[in-house]
């Protein structure tokens, strides 16, 4: 059995909720890898390969949307991994565009961090553990 971390890829343009959520998740065990912007989050999707993804919808270079869009069409391997989209865009609209678009979680702005924990232990025990 793999006893490496579980790796998570936090993608959000503001600095505090990135650094205050990253902290905080990697206080639970978890490898955490950030980026500050969509280029950034794809660039470290492929080289990473991160377990799980998390994604605000509202970052330059690439929007959340053009991210999960390119990680459902282009995935860097064969094993799925779900992405949570946190975002302050709370309509209806949002919601049903990201399960098109295949995200796993849908969390809106503000939020508890232990709303994002609760999430990431959501997606671990709906997704087959990694045989790598």
């Amino acid at each position: 059995m793999n006893t490496a971390p579980i790796k998570i890829l936090l993608a959000d343009d503001e600095d505090v909720v990135l650094e205050i959520m990253a902290r905080k998740i990697a206080s639970q065990n978890y490898e955490v890898i950030t980026a500050k912007d969509g280029q950034e989050a794809w660039a470290k999707i492929n080289s990473d390969v991160p377990d799980i993804i998390i994604l605000d919808l509202n970052m330059p270079k690439m929007d959340g949307w053009a991210v999960l869009r390119q990680l459902r069409q282009n995935p860097p391997t064969k094993r799925w991994q779900p992405v949570i989209i946190i975002s302050a865009q709370n309509e209806l609209e949002s919601f049903q565009k990201g399960i098109n678009l295949e995200a796993d979680h849908y969390l809106t702005k503000p939020c508890q961090i232990e709303d994002v924990l609760k999430a990431i232990r959501l997606m671990l025990s709906l997704v087959p553990q990694r045989n790598t």
